[in-house]
């Protein structure tokens, strides 16, 4: 893996995307939800998360506590990323 590949951030202004007001906010390219739309929507139950154990090498597990105290749900989400990418 890039080392760097983790370490790109956005560079979004987010200060500025908050302080807009609604009248701010450009939502022209944004279709209107029809009927049609919800016609087609599905709902969607949530996956519950399994417990498993997974080896993973010390340096790595200390990489990802050093991101706070959720490191295991980002652990699960990077396991996701990697798997939607390479998904035949």
């Amino acid at each position: 893996m890039n080392e760097n590949a983790m370490n790109n951030s956005s560079k979004t202004n987010w200060d500025k995307v908050d302080s807009l007001t609604e009248e701010e906010i450009n939502t022209s390219d944004i279709p209107p939800l029809t009927e049609e739309f919800f016609g087609k929507s599905r709902w969607w139950k949530p996956v519950t998360a399994m417990n498993v154990l997974v080896q993973v090498d010390p340096d790595t597990l200390a990489w990802f506590q050093s991101q706070g105290e959720d490191y295991e749900k980002k652990m699960a989400a990077a396991l996701r990323i990697y798997a939607e990418a390479h998904k035949v």
